[in-house]
């Protein structure tokens, strides 16, 4: 008998448990797919029973209970879940794509999906994020309650110019464009330094509101250059993208000459600091307030990956800012590009 090659068996292994996985994978998106299915049918049947019959809300009471009478220890079958898929049948009923993508995500995604989102490309936004980016459920919610889907089309960077197609749309979504700092226990009057130390002294909320990939390096982090010192306000690590990443806090308007500045660090931080396996460092400058003419015109020429931001210390969208989100077609368009190019890069 000859004797089998490591390196090639080593392969077939890995080989063999890929094929595993996939399966695994395909047959719970298969379970999944029957799930909802199923949950459709039963809100479909609810609502056309109540119009042909006239019944009130004692059907969904009613049919619980028999339903948990016959399928003792089955979940699923609460008095709130059937009036969950009576909604899901009406939210979606004439929509044919959202009826499709809506079979490609859990169930509990689905649900606070069409519960919280109420326009029809905003749920497909972030129907496609959970799918794409494996969101957990938590992670989904945090995402609607903080507005990814208005921020995001918002958002203001030259990742398009500067990055390589296979993480500049994860790098987008890693960048907001507003940071809510409503933690922060600041008064009417505040010091970038004591804007600083604020977010150092609540580092949890502050990585929260960053992003779950984010982690702390350092603040005030010392960078040498022909004997002078410079000093990056925040440096943090993005594990998903696995860049540095710069953040400059300013609690004025955004200035041009931030981006200059921030184009610095980063060359800086590229070479002296970034591993050989690490992608290049990323900048976030955070400002009070910006003119996005502006930062158009300052991030056009740049050469590093830049993102500009505002925060605020309330929980709500400035309402100046919604006259800046797309058309509805240049939204779908762009979430079409986006997913298309991601799928190449797979």
């Amino acid at each position: 008998m000859k004797s089998i090659k490591t390196d090639i068996f080593t392969d077939f292994v890995v080989d063999i448990k890929k094929k595993i996985l996939s399966s695994q994978y395909e047959a719970l998106k298969s379970v999944n797919k029957e799930l909802i299915n199923l949950y459709w049918d039963i809100g479909r049947s609810i609502v056309l029973k109540q119009e042909e019959f006239g019944w009130g809300k004692s059907i969904v009471k009613n049919l619980s209970d028999e339903l948990r009478k016959e399928f003792v220890g089955m979940k699923g079958f609460s008095v709130q879940n059937l009036w969950n898929m009576r909604q899901f049948y009406l939210e979606y009923k004439e929509n044919k794509k959202l009826q499709t993508l809506s079979r490609e995500i859990a169930w509990s995604h689905n649900v606070t999906i069409f519960q919280k989102s109420k326009e029809t490309l905003e749920r497909e936004f972030y129907i496609q994020m959970s799918k794409k980016f494996g969101w957990t459920y938590r992670v989904l919610d945090n995402q609607i309650d903080n507005k990814a889907y208005e921020k995001f089309l918002l958002n203001q960077t030259n990742f398009d110019a500067v990055l390589v197609d296979k993480y500049k749309h994860q790098a987008k979504l890693a960048v907001k464009d507003e940071y809510n700092f409503s933690f922060l226990e600041l008064g009417d009057e505040y010091s970038e330094h004591e804007l600083e130390l604020g977010l150092i002294s609540k580092i949890r909320e502050f990585l929260a509101q960053m992003g779950s990939d984010f982690t702390f390096v350092g603040n005030q982090y010392k960078l040498e250059v022909d004997d002078e010192e410079y000093f990056i306000d925040l440096l943090l690590y993005h594990r998903r993208l696995k860049s540095l990443i710069a953040v400059e806090l300013k609690i004025g308007k955004f200035k041009p000459e931030y981006a200059g500045k921030m184009n610095f660090y980063l060359a800086c931080l590229n070479d002296t600091v970034k591993l050989e396996d690490e992608n290049p460092s990323i900048g976030i400058i955070i400002c009070k307030e910006k003119k996005r003419t502006t930062v158009e015109y300052a991030l056009k020429d740049s050469n590093q990956p830049i993102g500009i931001a505002t925060y605020t210390l309330s929980n709500t969208l400035p309402s100046a800012l919604k006259g800046y989100l797309p058309t509805a077609q240049e939204i779908e368009d762009n979430m079409l590009k986006i997913f298309d190019e991601e799928d190449k890069n797979e």
